[in-house]
């Protein structure tokens, strides 16, 4: 696997090694021992997959507040998207800067975000499935987000974004400037 970092701290992208031929290609995506090697030192315990049947379909920012943060693992196994990482992590010289990788199922890339970071993506094409591994359970409880378009982050988000597809969840996502510091960086 090759193993990428991205400008902010903590952030990977991840690209499996493929075995093509006539048929088609075998990959490994996930090996725990090289990714706790190599990655994080981390236990991912549930596996989530989202389908956007439409182009422009904007998911997030997302998170989890303390104590159930997650962090997530992160590809595209149908379709392409613009995946965004934003740090939260109070006192992080990186705060409130933003990463986008665009994972696609052609490119079998994932991108690595652990927690205290929000989570968000717009996608590239129609049909696109995204499937995600987390480092904690759901909690209803702890669900939490901020704008997706909150200026302060400013985020550049590709033209085929389209705000109406928002839930409306995400249509009541506070600034990143409201919410209280919950996550915290250490070198």
């Amino acid at each position: 696997m090759q193993l990428r970092s991205l400008t902010i701290g903590g952030l990977y992208e991840i690209v499996p090694k493929r075995f093509e031929d006539s048929r088609g290609y075998f990959s490994e995506i996930f090996r725990q021992g090289w990714f706790k090697d190599s990655v994080a030192d981390v236990d991912l315990v549930q596996e989530n997959q989202s389908l956007s049947v439409a182009k422009g379909v904007i998911r997030g920012l997302h998170y989890q507040r303390a104590p159930m943060g997650q962090g997530k693992l992160v590809r595209c196994l149908s379709g392409s998207i613009f995946d965004v990482a934003v740090d939260i992590r109070a006192g992080s010289p990186t705060y409130g800067t933003w990463e986008a990788v665009t994972l696609s199922a052609e490119a079998g890339n994932q991108l690595w975000i652990p927690e205290g970071f929000l989570h968000g993506f717009c996608t590239l094409e129609a049909n696109s499935v995204v499937c995600y591994k987390v480092t904690n359970y759901y909690s209803g409880e702890h669900d939490a987000g901020v704008a997706w378009n909150d200026p302060d982050i400013g985020i550049a988000w590709p033209a085929a974004a389209d705000a109406s597809s928002l839930s409306k969840k995400d249509t009541e996502q506070p600034r990143l400037a409201d919410l209280p510091a919950q996550f915290h960086y250490t070198e």
